[in-house]
Order: C-alpha cells, then sequence, then structure tokens
C-alpha cells in the first residue's frame, strides 16, 4: 500500500515482558513498520485524548483493523472518511469473537474462511466487504488453520481496498439470526472434561495447539495432550480411566469412545510419542487421569 496509497501511521500493541528474562518485546507488525519508517502509535489506553489527537493528525482516508485485540471506541470507528475495515478469519456472522479459528475446529465445522467487513460499534456485526472459505483437514488444528488463513486474509484485505477505492464494491448486512459466537480462550479451557465423548475431546485437543494446549492430570502432574485420535476399540472403562497403556497404545475412556493419545508431554518434560511416554510412566491399565 506504499507509494499511491501511503501507510500514514501504524497502531500496534505495547511491548510486553517476554521469555524466562522477561525482555520487553515489540510485535511483529511494530518490527516491520520501524523498518520501513512508519510512525507508530502503541497506546496503553486506547481511550487516551493524546492517541486520539494523533491519530486525527494523520488524517487516515481507512483504518485497518487486524487482531489488534481491543474493542474500538465510537470516535475511531467513525474517525476515517471509509471507516474502518477488520478482516476476521471466520465466515461471517459465524464465529464472532476473539478465536474463530479455535471454535471453527472445536465444533467440528468442514468449512473456515476469511471475512472483510466495515466494523460496527457491535462486536463483528458490521456489513460484510468479501468473503472466501477454505476447507478444514480432518487433523487440523488451530495452529494450521491459522496458518492457512493468513494468506487469504491479505489478500482479500488488498481486494477490498482496491475495491472499495473504485467504487466497485457494494456490502451486505450480516444474518442476525446465524451468527454465534467465538470467545476469546482461557487456560482453564484446555482441561480435559472425561465425560465428554471421544470425538470432543479430540477435536478440543486439535482446536487448543498450540494454545492454551488440551490437558489431564496425572498423578498430581499435568500432562497436555498435543495429538490424539478417536479409535474402535473393545476395551471398556469409566471416563478417564487408562484402558491400554503398552507398546501398542495409550487408551483412554471417555463418556463415549476411546481416545488414543498420539503425543503427550508431562510437565518439565520433552514431548513424547504415546507409546515412548509408556515406557518410562509406569502407568498401566486401570490407572485413572
Amino acid at each position: 500500500m506504499e507509494g499511491a496509497d501511503p501507510v500514514v501511521g501504524v497502531v500496534t500493541q505495547p511491548d510486553r515482558p517476554s521469555g524466562r528474562g522477561q525482555k520487553p518485546l515489540s510485535s511483529p507488525v511494530r518490527r516491520v513498520a520501524e523498518a520501513k519508517g512508519i510512525p507508530i502509535l502503541a497506546p496503553e489506553q486506547i481511550r487516551d485524548p493524546a492517541f486520539f489527537d494523533t491519530l486525527q493528525k494523520w488524517h487516515p482516508e481507512i483504518i485497518v483493523v487486524v487482531a489488534y485485540g481491543r474493542i474500538l471506541p465510537r470516535a475511531v470507528l467513525e474517525l476515517a472518511p471509509q471507516g474502518c475495515l477488520n478482516v476476521h478469519y471466520s465466515l461471517l456472522p459465524k464465529y464472532r469473537g476473539a478465536a474463530p479459528a479455535a471454535w471453527t475446529i472445536i465444533n467440528g465445522e468442514s468449512r473456515a474462511g476469511v471475512s472483510t467487513m466495515k466494523l460496527v460499534a457491535k462486536m463483528d456485526a458490521g456489513p460484510i466487504y468479501l468473503q472466501e472459505e477454505t476447507a478444514v483437514a480432518p487433523d487440523e488444528t488451530t495452529g494450521s488453520l491459522q496458518d492457512k488463513l493468513i494468506p487469504v486474509g491479505a489478500r482479500l484485505l488488498l481486494e477490498t481496498l482496491a475495491a472499495l477505492k473504485d467504487g466497485s464494491l457494494v456490502p451486505r448486512e450480516q444474518d442476525e439470526s446465524r451468527a454465534t459466537l467465538a470467545p476469546m480462550l482461557k487456560k482453564e479451557d484446555g482441561l480435559i472434561d472425561w465425560h465428554q465423548a471421544a470425538a470432543l475431546i479430540e477435536r478440543r485437543v486439535r482446536g487448543f495447539n498450540p494454545w492454551p494446549s488440551a490437558y489431564t492430570q496425572l498423578r498430581g502432574k499435568l500432562l497436555k495432550i498435543h495429538r490424539a485420535k478417536v479409535i474402535e476399540a473393545s476395551e471398556k472403562g469409566k471416563p478417564g480411566e487408562i484402558v491400554r497403556a503398552d507398546m501398542q497404545g495409550f487408551w483412554v475412556a471417555t463418556a463415549s469412545g476411546v481416545i488414543s493419545f498420539e503425543e503427550v508431554q508431562l510437565e518439565n518434560k520433552k514431548r513424547l510419542a504415546g507409546t515412548d511416554f509408556i515406557k518410562g510412566a509406569r502407568i498401566a491399565k486401570g490407572d485413572r487421569l
């Protein structure tokens, strides 16, 4: 967008402590903007009058918002003549909210996608400009789905900007009756509930990968489940009971069906294939998670 359509400024999150040393880490957006000499704002408070004053002085024609993570006040939404353009990683009106890719997988959707829309005061409810869908693979994780959707979102963003500029784009209102929510994930969401069906647990393992990870407790220690699959098994057990623990598999009973742990990680240990973990874990059929 440089040249004929210059980027007049970038707004990003403030630097945050990261890693063991808790050293301040800039966002990737900030690093790119700095390299290109683009003015940057990183306000702690989005309603800071000084922030808005600077935003006004930039005289933006349109404001592009992607994964900013904060609700914009009406004054910002209405600042630019073309409003605020948002790239959202779902097929709106489905999965409005902070974690659309994760909930797409958890809920067993076969299709995902990207929408560009005009931001309004209500969360992810503005009129849609463009959409593109893609298939969700059977082994899709949130991480792999996001990797698939990001380049689609970048392309749709540029196509939307071009169409808005030449006046060829007609936005369409969302069907409120079809709206669903994709709330922000919390660490505790990853705790496996063994009273759920194996199919749902397997989707949650993929949906919570890479964060917050699906996990359970083994003898008081946290056990992360990085990969799992539902299997046909004659073994039966109570929810959370290990029904196989040998070189053939690490299997656990659920409320409905059996799930195999393909890759796990005990706290403070490295990731292992489920069968390799069994070798040194000293667990046996009949133990409970």
